[in-house]
């Protein structure tokens, strides 16, 4: 069995800043992508960033200069850092691995989310 646990959410005014830890565990035997999506009230949930094995990144455009992705593959986790946060940043962020699992077999698994709102 696979855990994804996020952390890192809260409040914070327009202009600030917060860091989204997301650590895996369980029965896995190598990750191959790591992701953070969110999700607004009333609104489908969108990916915000990703990064492979490899390193490689993509953003959403919304977030392109404003956060980075990062991963200790040591650790199996990732992060994000989230720089000048806007009120329309505000969502439950959620991670999102795809890994080999100890069966071999490769999988997607989420995170339970974590709230995230940029508020004055």
């Amino acid at each position: 069995q696979v855990q994804v646990v996020e952390s890192g959410g809260g409040l914070v005014q327009p202009g600030g800043s917060l860091r989204l830890s997301c650590a895996a565990s369980g029965s896995i035997f190598s990750i191959y992508t790591m992701s953070w999506y969110r999700q607004a009230p009333g609104k489908e949930r969108e990916l915000v960033a990703r990064i492979i094995s490899g390193g490689s990144t993509n953003y959403a455009d919304s977030v392109k200069g404003r956060f980075t992705i990062s991963r200790d593959n040591a650790k199996d986790t990732v992060y994000l850092q989230m720089n000048s946060l806007k009120p329309e940043d505000t969502a439950v962020y959620y991670c999102h691995i795809v890994a080999k699992d100890s069966d071999y077999i490769s999988r997607a698994h989420w995170g339970q989310g974590t709230q995230v709102t940029v508020s004055s």
